[in-house]
């Protein structure tokens, strides 16, 4: 599997209306050919959180826990021996290095004190340790620099997760709502990253079928994009005749041609009841409203912003990734 991922650290533009430093450090030519260039949230306060029950440690796992082992920088060289259902094949020497390295320094991802490697081979208790191994061996195959590795375990699997409650019952949504794994993604039609970031979603939606579902929420930010409201707002009255993924895909095809008069004229060539439409598209002014505000009690406060299960995604934002995620919770609950 090769995802093509660099991590190149230019100053951009990120959809909140200032320059901060996106951390774009992860591309993806495998979604589609123009997908070239990064497309990774900015490091945020949340990562996956680990069983809560008290597990059933082996006598040998308690005691390297009591002495801390694995709890800093691996004494010594690494351990070279192969591990069990991981294959580091497609690594080269200096790889292999890095990854043994790393299964050798970073910590449990069920909070012990011992190491990944020692989680993975003997705390059969901890689910999430193969799925941490295989995350950890992705980014370095996609050559991501060792010390942005460390930051995207930590975010993942060391930080306390931050539970976010968000209701998207009224957002327009693509999948089962009893899904094992919820996406909630603020968006704005407007915005060049959520452009690019949108046929990655939709490439997650139709790999992982029922497993997901996605409910897009509105998050135009108009004192940068002054139609994108607008747009929002051609979106909810276009769902409200089926019509969302038709419009969804329009909307950011002829961005930002958003005006009221340009996306009638979409609801027009999508053959929607126009009629219906005028009306749906003013009473969309309020849902509009309401998600903005939803968003900014979650501290949106740029686009996309993707929220996995009630608490920020803040992975890769390829599809090869959140399906990770997906994949490990969906794992880990059952």
């Amino acid at each position: 599997m090769t995802r093509n991922v660099k991590t190149p650290r230019p100053v951009a533009v990120v959809e909140n209306g200032e320059v901060v430093n996106y951390n774009a450090r992860v591309s993806n030519t495998r979604v589609s050919a123009q997908l070239v260039l990064a497309l990774v949230i900015a490091p945020m306060l949340l990562g996956a959180a680990c069983e809560k029950k008290k597990p059933n440690d082996t006598g040998a796992v308690s005691a390297m826990d009591r002495a801390g082992s694995g709890s800093g920088a691996a004494l010594g060289p690494a351990d070279t021996t192969p591990m069990k259902g991981i294959d580091v094949g497609k690594l080269d020497g200096d790889k292999q290095k890095l990854f043994y390295a790393l299964v050798a320094s970073l910590k449990s991802p069920c909070g012990k004190s011992h190491s990944l490697r020692t989680s993975h081979e003997q705390d059969t208790a901890c689910k999430r340790a193969p799925y941490a191994v295989k995350y950890v061996a992705a980014l370095i195959e996609d050559e991501v620099k060792e010390s942005d590795i460390r930051e995207f375990f930590a975010n993942k699997y060391e930080k306390t997760p931050q539970v976010v409650k968000i209701d998207p019952s009224k957002a327009p949504r693509v999948g089962k709502p009893d899904a094992p794994v919820r996406l909630v993604e603020f968006f704005d039609y407007e915005c060049a990253h959520c452009a690019t970031f949108s046929p990655v979603l939709k490439k997650v939606e139709e790999k992982h079928g029922d497993k997901v579902v996605v409910y897009y929420m509105m998050f135009p930010i108009e004192s940068r994009h002054p139609e994108s409201r607008s747009a929002a707002m051609a979106a909810l009255a276009a769902n409200a005749q089926g019509k969302f993924r038709e419009m969804h895909d329009v909307l950011f095809a002829r961005s930002p041609q958003h005006d009221k008069g340009s996306v009638t004229a979409f609801a027009k060539e999508l053959g929607l009841d126009l009629a219906r439409f005028e009306a749906d598209y003013a009473a969309a002014d309020k849902q509009v409203t309401s998600d903005l505000s939803a968003g900014e009690s979650a501290n949106v406060d740029s686009t996309p912003t993707l929220f996995f299960n009630d608490r920020r995604y803040e992975g890769p934002m390829n599809p090869e990734y959140i399906g990770m995620w997906i994949e490990e919770e969906i794992a880990v609950n059952r």
